[in-house]
C-alpha cells in the first residue's frame, strides 16, 4: 500500500518564522484535506529553484504519471527577509503559505486524474484557490 499524507521538509538555515508558519499551515491542511498518496514539500532556503525546463521559479511541483511514485513539491523562501522588509511578517508569510497551497492545489488536481486544457487558466485556477485555503486557513488563527 502506498504511503499517504503530507511532510514538510526544511532545509538548514530557513528563518524559524518560517518553519512555524509551514508547520502550522500544514496541520491545518492535513485536517481538512486528504492526501492519498504522500507528497513531500521542501522549503528551500535559495531565492529561486531550477524547474525541470530550466527556467527560475519560486515554486514547483512533480507530479509522476504513475501514482506508486511519491509527488514532491518545492518552495523557495531565500527572499523572505526582503519581502518582510517591504510587505511586512504576516504578508511576507502569507506569501509562502500561498505557494505551498499553490502547489497542493496541482496535487489535489493530479489525485483526481484532472486533465489540463490550457495552462495558463489551470495556472489562474490554482492561484484562486491557493488563496482561498489560505484565507480558510487564516480564519483559525490569528497571524500566519
Amino acid at each position: 500500500m502506498a504511503r499517504q499524507g503530507l511532510r514538510i521538509r526544511n532545509d538548514a538555515g530557513v528563518d524559524p518564522e518560517i518553519k512555524a508558519a509551514v508547520i502550522a499551515f500544514s496541520k491545518w491542511i492535513r485536517q481538512n484535506y486528504d492526501f492519498p498518496v504522500r507528497i513531500v514539500v521542501y522549503i528551500k532556503n535559495k531565492k529561486y529553484i531550477k524547474a525541470m525546463d530550466g527556467e527560475l521559479v519560486s515554486a514547483t511541483c512533480f507530479l509522476p504519471y504513475s501514482k506508486s511514485v511519491e509527488p514532491y513539491a518545492r518552495v523557495s523562501v531565500g527572499d523572505y527577509e526582503m519581502v518582510k522588509e517591504k510587505r511586512g511578517r504576516d504578508n511576507a508569510l502569507a506569501g509562502i503559505l500561498t505557494s505551498v497551497a499553490h502547489e497542493l492545489t496541482h496535487y489535489f488536481r493530479w489525485i483526481d486524474d484532472s486533465e489540463y486544457d490550457d495552462i495558463k487558466r489551470e495556472e489562474r485556477k490554482a492561484c484562486r484557490l491557493a488563496r482561498k485555503i489560505v484565507n480558510d486557513s487564516a480564519t483559525t488563527r490569528e497571524h500566519p
